[in-house]
Protein backbone atom coordinates (compact mmCIF):
# COMPACT_ATOMS: atom_id res chain seq x y z
CA UNK A 1 0.00 0.00 0.00
CA UNK A 2 1.08 3.60 -0.47
CA UNK A 3 0.10 7.25 -0.03
CA UNK A 4 -0.66 8.33 -3.62
CA UNK A 5 -4.34 9.09 -4.25
CA UNK A 6 -6.78 11.41 -5.95
CA UNK A 7 -8.35 14.19 -3.87
CA UNK A 8 -10.94 16.37 -5.65
CA UNK A 9 -9.74 14.79 -8.91
CA UNK A 10 -6.15 15.94 -8.32
CA UNK A 11 -3.39 13.37 -7.83
CA UNK A 12 -1.71 13.77 -4.44
CA UNK A 13 1.35 12.39 -2.68
CA UNK A 14 0.30 12.25 0.96
CA UNK A 15 -1.28 15.70 1.46
CA UNK A 16 0.55 17.46 -1.37
CA UNK A 17 -0.97 18.19 -4.78
CA UNK A 18 1.59 16.85 -7.27
CA UNK A 19 0.70 19.68 -9.67
CA UNK A 20 2.14 22.15 -7.14
CA UNK A 21 5.45 20.28 -7.22
CA UNK A 22 5.51 20.27 -11.02
CA UNK A 23 4.72 23.98 -11.12
CA UNK A 24 7.50 24.86 -8.68
CA UNK A 25 10.22 22.43 -9.77
CA UNK A 26 9.35 21.58 -13.36
CA UNK A 27 9.56 18.20 -15.07
CA UNK A 28 10.82 15.50 -15.32
CA UNK A 29 10.81 15.22 -11.52
CA UNK A 30 10.82 12.24 -9.20
CA UNK A 31 8.60 12.57 -6.12
CA UNK A 32 8.90 10.26 -3.10
CA UNK A 33 6.57 9.63 -0.16
CA UNK A 34 8.36 9.49 3.20
CA UNK A 35 5.33 7.92 4.90
CA UNK A 36 5.09 5.11 2.37
CA UNK A 37 8.76 4.27 2.93
CA UNK A 38 8.27 4.26 6.71
CA UNK A 39 5.16 2.07 6.42
CA UNK A 40 6.95 -0.45 4.20
CA UNK A 41 9.94 -0.60 6.54
CA UNK A 42 7.85 -1.14 9.68
CA UNK A 43 5.58 -3.74 8.06
CA UNK A 44 8.56 -5.80 6.93
CA UNK A 45 10.33 -5.49 10.28
CA UNK A 46 7.17 -6.46 12.20
CA UNK A 47 6.47 -9.42 9.90
CA UNK A 48 9.46 -11.22 11.42
CA UNK A 49 8.77 -10.29 15.02
CA UNK A 50 10.40 -12.69 17.45
CA UNK A 51 13.52 -12.95 15.31
CA UNK A 52 16.69 -10.86 15.70
CA UNK A 53 16.24 -8.99 12.41
CA UNK A 54 18.58 -6.45 10.84
CA UNK A 55 17.24 -4.72 7.73
CA UNK A 56 19.98 -3.58 5.35
CA UNK A 57 18.33 -1.40 2.72
CA UNK A 58 19.63 -2.29 -0.77
CA UNK A 59 20.46 1.26 -1.70
CA UNK A 60 21.08 0.53 -5.39
CA UNK A 61 17.28 0.88 -5.69
CA UNK A 62 17.35 4.55 -4.68
CA UNK A 63 20.43 6.21 -3.22
CA UNK A 64 19.34 9.83 -2.75
CA UNK A 65 20.94 11.19 0.43
CA UNK A 66 17.58 12.25 1.86
CA UNK A 67 16.19 8.74 1.35
CA UNK A 68 19.27 7.26 3.03
CA UNK A 69 18.95 9.60 6.02
CA UNK A 70 15.27 8.68 6.29
CA UNK A 71 16.20 4.99 6.45
CA UNK A 72 18.96 5.67 8.96
CA UNK A 73 16.45 7.51 11.16
CA UNK A 74 14.10 4.51 10.89
CA UNK A 75 16.88 2.25 12.18
CA UNK A 76 17.96 0.62 8.93
CA UNK A 77 21.47 -0.38 7.96
CA UNK A 78 22.50 -0.66 4.29
CA UNK A 79 23.39 -3.19 1.62
CA UNK A 80 26.23 -1.70 -0.45
CA UNK A 81 27.59 -2.78 -3.82
CA UNK A 82 30.25 -0.14 -4.49
CA UNK A 83 32.66 2.21 -2.80
CA UNK A 84 30.53 5.10 -4.01
CA UNK A 85 27.50 3.72 -2.21
CA UNK A 86 29.54 3.36 0.98
CA UNK A 87 30.58 7.00 0.70
CA UNK A 88 26.92 7.97 0.25
CA UNK A 89 25.98 6.20 3.48
CA UNK A 90 28.71 8.10 5.32
CA UNK A 91 27.57 11.39 3.76
CA UNK A 92 23.98 10.69 4.81
CA UNK A 93 24.98 9.92 8.41
CA UNK A 94 24.13 6.22 8.13
CA UNK A 95 25.70 3.33 10.02
CA UNK A 96 28.53 1.52 8.24
CA UNK A 97 29.25 -0.84 11.15
CA UNK A 98 25.82 -2.47 10.66
CA UNK A 99 25.98 -2.45 6.84
CA UNK A 100 27.15 -5.16 4.45
CA UNK A 101 29.28 -4.92 1.32
CA UNK A 102 28.09 -7.12 -1.58
CA UNK A 103 28.90 -7.31 -5.29
CA UNK A 104 30.85 -9.61 -7.60
CA UNK A 105 33.72 -7.30 -8.49
CA UNK A 106 35.04 -5.56 -5.37
CA UNK A 107 38.29 -3.72 -6.08
CA UNK A 108 41.19 -3.50 -3.62
CA UNK A 109 40.39 0.18 -3.12
CA UNK A 110 36.76 -0.61 -2.28
CA UNK A 111 37.76 -3.39 0.14
CA UNK A 112 40.18 -1.04 1.88
CA UNK A 113 37.52 1.68 2.15
CA UNK A 114 35.03 -0.81 3.62
CA UNK A 115 37.54 -2.09 6.18
CA UNK A 116 38.49 1.45 7.19
CA UNK A 117 34.82 2.23 7.73
CA UNK A 118 34.24 -0.96 9.73
CA UNK A 119 31.52 -2.64 7.70
CA UNK A 120 29.51 -5.38 9.40
CA UNK A 121 30.51 -7.93 6.80
CA UNK A 122 31.68 -8.61 3.26
CA UNK A 123 29.34 -10.80 1.26
CA UNK A 124 31.86 -12.79 -0.74
CA UNK A 125 31.05 -14.00 -4.25
CA UNK A 126 34.10 -16.15 -5.11
CA UNK A 127 37.24 -17.77 -3.73
CA UNK A 128 39.55 -15.30 -5.54
CA UNK A 129 37.67 -12.53 -3.74
CA UNK A 130 38.40 -14.21 -0.40
CA UNK A 131 42.11 -14.08 -1.20
CA UNK A 132 41.90 -10.42 -2.15
CA UNK A 133 40.04 -9.45 1.02
CA UNK A 134 42.56 -11.38 3.12
CA UNK A 135 45.43 -9.60 1.35
CA UNK A 136 43.99 -6.09 1.87
CA UNK A 137 43.02 -6.83 5.48
CA UNK A 138 46.53 -8.10 6.14
CA UNK A 139 48.09 -4.89 4.85
CA UNK A 140 45.84 -2.96 7.25
CA UNK A 141 46.58 -5.32 10.15
CA UNK A 142 42.92 -6.28 10.50
CA UNK A 143 40.59 -9.24 10.22
CA UNK A 144 37.82 -8.91 7.67
CA UNK A 145 34.34 -10.19 8.66
CA UNK A 146 32.85 -12.26 5.83
CA UNK A 147 29.85 -14.31 4.78
CA UNK A 148 29.95 -16.32 1.58
CA UNK A 149 27.08 -15.90 -0.84
CA UNK A 150 25.47 -19.24 -1.59
CA UNK A 151 23.75 -19.83 -4.91
CA UNK A 152 20.98 -22.35 -4.12
CA UNK A 153 20.04 -22.96 -7.78
CA UNK A 154 16.40 -21.93 -7.24
CA UNK A 155 14.39 -20.47 -10.10
CA UNK A 156 12.73 -17.30 -8.79
CA UNK A 157 10.54 -17.16 -11.94
CA UNK A 158 11.19 -13.47 -12.41
CA UNK A 159 12.61 -11.46 -15.34
CA UNK A 160 15.76 -13.07 -16.77
CA UNK A 161 17.79 -9.89 -16.19
CA UNK A 162 17.05 -9.76 -12.45
CA UNK A 163 17.24 -13.41 -11.43
CA UNK A 164 20.31 -14.18 -9.31
CA UNK A 165 19.80 -17.57 -7.68
CA UNK A 166 20.18 -19.97 -10.61
CA UNK A 167 23.33 -21.96 -11.27
CA UNK A 168 23.96 -20.12 -14.55
CA UNK A 169 23.86 -16.67 -12.92
CA UNK A 170 27.11 -14.86 -12.09
CA UNK A 171 26.30 -14.52 -8.39
CA UNK A 172 27.57 -16.56 -5.47
CA UNK A 173 29.09 -20.00 -5.04
CA UNK A 174 27.03 -23.13 -5.82
CA UNK A 175 25.70 -24.83 -2.71
CA UNK A 176 27.56 -28.06 -3.56
CA UNK A 177 30.90 -26.19 -3.51
CA UNK A 178 30.14 -23.97 -0.51
CA UNK A 179 31.62 -26.24 2.18
CA UNK A 180 34.98 -26.22 0.40
CA UNK A 181 34.83 -22.44 0.06
CA UNK A 182 34.27 -22.05 3.81
CA UNK A 183 37.09 -24.47 4.55
CA UNK A 184 39.36 -22.33 2.36
CA UNK A 185 38.17 -19.16 4.11
CA UNK A 186 39.00 -20.64 7.52
CA UNK A 187 42.65 -20.99 6.50
CA UNK A 188 43.15 -17.29 5.73
CA UNK A 189 44.74 -15.49 8.70
CA UNK A 190 42.98 -12.17 8.08
CA UNK A 191 39.47 -13.53 7.50
CA UNK A 192 36.81 -13.89 10.19
CA UNK A 193 33.84 -16.07 9.24
CA UNK A 194 30.70 -14.37 10.53
CA UNK A 195 27.77 -15.62 8.49
CA UNK A 196 26.25 -16.94 5.29
CA UNK A 197 24.28 -15.13 2.60
CA UNK A 198 21.85 -15.83 -0.24
CA UNK A 199 19.67 -13.77 -2.59
CA UNK A 200 17.68 -15.39 -5.38
CA UNK A 201 16.32 -12.43 -7.35
CA UNK A 202 14.06 -9.40 -7.46
CA UNK A 203 10.36 -8.68 -7.98
CA UNK A 204 9.13 -11.98 -6.51
CA UNK A 205 5.38 -11.98 -5.89
CA UNK A 206 5.10 -15.38 -4.22
CA UNK A 207 6.60 -16.77 -1.02
CA UNK A 208 7.29 -20.16 -2.62
CA UNK A 209 10.75 -19.38 -4.12
CA UNK A 210 11.87 -17.86 -0.80
CA UNK A 211 10.79 -20.86 1.25
CA UNK A 212 12.28 -23.29 -1.28
CA UNK A 213 15.65 -21.53 -1.18
CA UNK A 214 15.77 -21.08 2.60
CA UNK A 215 14.73 -24.69 3.24
CA UNK A 216 17.44 -25.84 0.84
CA UNK A 217 20.18 -23.81 2.56
CA UNK A 218 19.15 -24.21 6.24
CA UNK A 219 20.91 -27.59 6.80
CA UNK A 220 24.14 -26.06 5.52
CA UNK A 221 23.63 -23.01 7.77
CA UNK A 222 23.25 -25.30 10.77
CA UNK A 223 26.49 -27.06 9.83
CA UNK A 224 28.31 -23.72 9.53
CA UNK A 225 27.10 -22.71 12.97
CA UNK A 226 28.59 -25.90 14.44
CA UNK A 227 31.88 -25.67 12.54
CA UNK A 228 32.62 -21.95 12.58
CA UNK A 229 30.23 -20.40 15.09
CA UNK A 230 28.57 -18.12 12.52
CA UNK A 231 26.29 -15.46 14.00
CA UNK A 232 24.06 -14.44 11.09
CA UNK A 233 22.16 -15.67 8.06
CA UNK A 234 21.29 -13.18 5.34
CA UNK A 235 18.31 -14.22 3.24
CA UNK A 236 18.63 -11.28 0.84
CA UNK A 237 15.71 -9.31 -0.54
CA UNK A 238 13.41 -9.67 -3.52
CA UNK A 239 9.82 -9.00 -2.41
CA UNK A 240 8.01 -7.51 -5.39
CA UNK A 241 5.61 -4.59 -5.69
CA UNK A 242 2.44 -3.90 -7.66
CA UNK A 243 2.97 -2.26 -11.05
CA UNK A 244 -0.17 -3.14 -13.02
CA UNK A 245 -2.76 -1.73 -10.57
CA UNK A 246 -0.42 0.68 -8.87
CA UNK A 247 -2.92 3.38 -7.87
CA UNK A 248 -5.64 0.96 -6.73
CA UNK A 249 -3.16 -1.04 -4.64
CA UNK A 250 -2.74 1.94 -2.33
CA UNK A 251 -6.04 1.04 -0.67
CA UNK A 252 -6.69 -1.92 1.65
CA UNK A 253 -9.91 -2.59 -0.26
CA UNK A 254 -7.94 -3.61 -3.37
CA UNK A 255 -6.04 -6.24 -1.41
CA UNK A 256 -9.19 -7.47 0.32
CA UNK A 257 -10.89 -7.95 -3.06
CA UNK A 258 -8.25 -10.45 -4.17
CA UNK A 259 -8.43 -14.16 -3.47
CA UNK A 260 -5.38 -15.60 -1.67
CA UNK A 261 -4.16 -17.05 -4.97
CA UNK A 262 -4.42 -13.69 -6.75
CA UNK A 263 -3.02 -11.51 -3.97
CA UNK A 264 0.61 -10.39 -4.47
CA UNK A 265 3.07 -11.25 -1.74
CA UNK A 266 2.72 -9.10 1.38
CA UNK A 267 5.36 -8.67 4.07
CA UNK A 268 3.02 -10.40 6.50
CA UNK A 269 2.76 -13.48 4.27
CA UNK A 270 6.51 -13.40 3.70
CA UNK A 271 7.20 -13.32 7.44
CA UNK A 272 4.67 -16.06 8.18
CA UNK A 273 6.31 -18.33 5.61
CA UNK A 274 9.92 -17.76 6.66
CA UNK A 275 9.74 -17.39 10.44
CA UNK A 276 9.19 -21.12 11.15
CA UNK A 277 12.25 -21.96 9.02
CA UNK A 278 14.51 -19.28 10.51
CA UNK A 279 13.56 -19.24 14.19
CA UNK A 280 15.18 -22.60 15.11
CA UNK A 281 18.57 -21.39 13.85
CA UNK A 282 19.02 -18.94 16.73
CA UNK A 283 20.93 -16.55 14.45
CA UNK A 284 20.67 -12.89 13.57
CA UNK A 285 18.66 -12.66 10.34
CA UNK A 286 19.63 -10.05 7.77
CA UNK A 287 17.21 -8.84 5.10
CA UNK A 288 18.37 -6.79 2.12
CA UNK A 289 15.21 -5.35 0.52
CA UNK A 290 15.35 -2.54 -2.00
CA UNK A 291 12.44 -2.30 -4.43
CA UNK A 292 9.87 -3.33 -1.78
CA UNK A 293 10.81 -0.40 0.47
CA UNK A 294 10.91 2.39 -2.12
CA UNK A 295 9.34 1.20 -5.39
CA UNK A 296 5.75 2.14 -4.69
CA UNK A 297 6.89 5.23 -2.74
CA UNK A 298 7.84 7.18 -5.86
CA UNK A 299 6.43 8.61 -9.08
CA UNK A 300 8.02 10.33 -12.07
CA UNK A 301 6.24 13.48 -13.24
CA UNK A 302 6.41 14.34 -16.95
CA UNK A 303 4.91 17.06 -19.13
CA UNK A 304 3.07 16.35 -22.38
CA UNK A 305 4.85 17.95 -25.33
CA UNK A 306 2.68 16.75 -28.21
CA UNK A 307 -0.10 14.37 -29.12
CA UNK A 308 1.05 13.14 -32.52
CA UNK A 309 -1.73 11.45 -34.48
CA UNK A 310 -0.33 8.95 -36.95
CA UNK A 311 -1.96 6.95 -39.73
CA UNK A 312 -2.30 3.81 -37.62
CA UNK A 313 -1.69 4.94 -34.05
CA UNK A 314 -1.23 7.89 -31.72
CA UNK A 315 1.97 8.96 -29.98
CA UNK A 316 1.87 10.89 -26.73
CA UNK A 317 5.28 12.59 -26.61
CA UNK A 318 6.39 13.60 -23.10
CA UNK A 319 9.46 15.40 -21.74
CA UNK A 320 10.68 12.39 -19.72
CA UNK A 321 12.68 9.78 -21.61
CA UNK A 322 14.45 6.46 -21.34
CA UNK A 323 17.45 8.26 -19.85
CA UNK A 324 15.21 9.26 -16.90
CA UNK A 325 13.37 5.93 -16.47
CA UNK A 326 15.03 3.09 -18.35
CA UNK A 327 13.00 0.18 -16.94
CA UNK A 328 10.44 -0.02 -19.82
CA UNK A 329 13.21 0.01 -22.44
CA UNK A 330 15.54 -2.32 -20.54
CA UNK A 331 13.13 -4.79 -18.93
CA UNK A 332 9.91 -4.29 -20.95
CA UNK A 333 8.57 -3.09 -17.59
CA UNK A 334 5.03 -1.85 -17.05
CA UNK A 335 4.35 1.43 -15.22
CA UNK A 336 0.82 2.70 -14.71
CA UNK A 337 0.42 6.18 -16.22
CA UNK A 338 -2.02 8.66 -14.69
CA UNK A 339 -3.03 12.29 -15.35
CA UNK A 340 -2.46 14.71 -12.48
CA UNK A 341 -5.89 16.19 -13.20
CA UNK A 342 -8.50 13.45 -13.53
CA UNK A 343 -11.48 14.32 -15.73
CA UNK A 344 -14.00 11.54 -16.35
CA UNK A 345 -15.83 13.67 -18.92
CA UNK A 346 -12.90 13.42 -21.32
CA UNK A 347 -12.74 10.64 -23.93
CA UNK A 348 -10.16 7.89 -23.66
CA UNK A 349 -7.37 7.61 -26.22
CA UNK A 350 -5.23 4.68 -27.20
CA UNK A 351 -1.64 5.73 -27.67
CA UNK A 352 2.01 4.89 -27.40
CA UNK A 353 3.64 6.99 -24.67
CA UNK A 354 7.11 7.98 -25.84
CA UNK A 355 10.00 10.25 -24.96
CA UNK A 356 12.03 12.67 -27.10
CA UNK A 357 15.21 10.57 -27.35
CA UNK A 358 16.30 9.57 -30.84
CA UNK A 359 15.72 5.84 -30.26
CA UNK A 360 12.71 3.69 -31.12
CA UNK A 361 13.29 2.05 -27.75
CA UNK A 362 12.43 5.32 -25.98
CA UNK A 363 8.91 4.11 -25.32
CA UNK A 364 7.18 3.87 -21.94
CA UNK A 365 3.99 2.14 -23.11
CA UNK A 366 2.49 0.76 -26.29
CA UNK A 367 -1.19 1.02 -27.21
CA UNK A 368 -2.01 2.22 -23.70
CA UNK A 369 -5.56 3.47 -23.05
CA UNK A 370 -5.43 6.78 -21.18
CA UNK A 371 -7.60 9.75 -20.40
CA UNK A 372 -7.10 12.28 -23.21
CA UNK A 373 -4.44 14.80 -22.23
CA UNK A 374 -3.04 17.73 -24.13
CA UNK A 375 0.11 19.79 -24.52
CA UNK A 376 1.40 21.18 -21.24
CA UNK A 377 -0.54 18.80 -19.01
CA UNK A 378 1.31 16.62 -16.48
CA UNK A 379 1.23 12.85 -16.14
CA UNK A 380 2.70 10.57 -13.49
CA UNK A 381 4.51 7.27 -13.99
CA UNK A 382 3.59 5.24 -10.91
CA UNK A 383 5.79 2.80 -8.96
CA UNK A 384 8.93 4.67 -10.01
CA UNK A 385 10.71 4.95 -6.66
CA UNK A 386 13.10 2.04 -7.34
CA UNK A 387 15.62 1.78 -10.18
CA UNK A 388 14.49 5.10 -11.61
CA UNK A 389 16.89 7.91 -10.84
CA UNK A 390 19.66 5.48 -9.85
CA UNK A 391 19.70 3.95 -13.34
CA UNK A 392 19.33 7.27 -15.15
CA UNK A 393 21.87 8.57 -17.67
CA UNK A 394 22.68 11.73 -19.63
CA UNK A 395 22.06 10.19 -23.05
CA UNK A 396 21.33 12.79 -25.75
CA UNK A 397 22.97 15.34 -23.40
CA UNK A 398 19.86 15.41 -21.25
CA UNK A 399 20.28 16.65 -17.70
CA UNK A 400 19.44 14.45 -14.73
CA UNK A 401 15.94 14.97 -13.33
CA UNK A 402 15.04 16.72 -10.07
CA UNK A 403 14.01 14.79 -6.94
CA UNK A 404 11.50 15.87 -4.27
CA UNK A 405 10.63 14.27 -0.91
CA UNK A 406 7.15 14.67 0.59
CA UNK A 407 6.23 14.32 4.25
CA UNK A 408 2.60 15.02 5.09
CA UNK A 409 1.78 18.48 3.77
CA UNK A 410 5.45 19.45 3.34
CA UNK A 411 7.75 18.87 0.41
CA UNK A 412 11.32 19.78 -0.34
CA UNK A 413 13.67 19.59 -3.29
CA UNK A 414 16.29 16.97 -2.34
CA UNK A 415 18.20 16.95 -5.63
CA UNK A 416 18.20 19.95 -7.95
CA UNK A 417 17.80 19.48 -11.69
CA UNK A 418 21.24 19.21 -13.25
CA UNK A 419 22.47 22.30 -15.07
CA UNK A 420 24.27 22.07 -18.41
CA UNK A 421 27.42 23.54 -16.85
CA UNK A 422 27.56 20.64 -14.35
CA UNK A 423 26.92 18.13 -17.09
CA UNK A 424 30.11 19.11 -18.97
CA UNK A 425 32.18 20.19 -15.95
CA UNK A 426 34.58 17.25 -16.17
CA UNK A 427 35.22 17.57 -19.91
CA UNK A 428 37.95 19.56 -21.67
CA UNK A 429 39.17 20.23 -25.16
CA UNK A 430 42.85 19.20 -25.36
CA UNK A 431 45.49 21.71 -26.27
CA UNK A 432 46.34 19.97 -29.56
CA UNK A 433 42.80 20.73 -30.80
CA UNK A 434 42.96 24.41 -29.89
CA UNK A 435 43.24 26.64 -32.93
Amino acid sequence: MHHFHYSTQKLHCESVDLAAIAQLHGTPTYVYSAQTIADNYHRLKNSLSGLDVQICYAMKANSNLAILRHFANLGAAFDLVSGGELRRVVAAGGSTDRSVFAGVGKSEEEIRLALENGVFGFHVESEPELARINHVAGKLGRKAPIAIRINPDVDAKTHAKITTGKSDNKFGIPLKHAAAAYAAAAKFPHIEIKGVQMHIGSQLTSAAPFTEAVAKVVPFVEELKKLYGITYFSVGGGIGIVYQDALASGAQAWWDSKSPAERPLTPEAYGAALTPLLAPLGLKILLEPGRFLVGNAGVLLARVEYLKRGANKNFLVVDAAMNDLVRPAMYEAYHEILPLQRDTSRPAIQTDVVGPICESGDCFAKDRTLQAVGEGEIIAFMSAGAYGYTMASRYNTRSMAAEVLVSGSRFELVNAREKFESLIAGEKIPGFLQS
